[in-house]
């Protein structure tokens, strides 16, 4: 299995192979518990929202995360593939700029208000 900073630069090139847009990362270590990074990176419609989680969480799998799977299934603008110390969302442009991932998790947490 690769590093999680390794998986994070597979899980990129994955999703930019197939088209994903405007695709960030963010280092969460010191911000939160729940991961070492997050992914953010938008899809041009429901089925490529869908194609794009299935393809990461596939891609998951060969690196050895065998307990990663999606949430969101049911909607048809955003999934979420939980990658363990990877969590990668994929939104349509709308959501995304809705709910502004990006702006929360980069902004610098005082320590005494880091997520736990």
């Amino acid at each position: 299995m690769a590093k999680f900073s390794e998986l994070k630069d597979i899980i990129v090139t994955t999703l930019d192979n197939n088209k994903a847009s405007n695709i960030i990362t963010i280092d969460l270590k010191g911000k939160s518990t729940i991961a070492d990074f997050m992914i953010i990176a938008s899809g041009t419609s429901s089925r490529h929202i869908q194609s794009l989680s299935e393809q990461v969480l596939e891609e998951l799998k060969r690196q050895g995360i065998k307990d990663s799977k999606i949430e969101g299934r049911d909607s048809n603008d955003w999934k979420l593939v939980d990658g363990i110390d990877l969590i990668i969302h994929i939104f349509n442009p709308e959501k995304r700029k809705f709910y502004e991932l990006e702006k929360i998790w980069s902004e610098l947490i005082p320590k005494e208000k880091v997520i736990v």
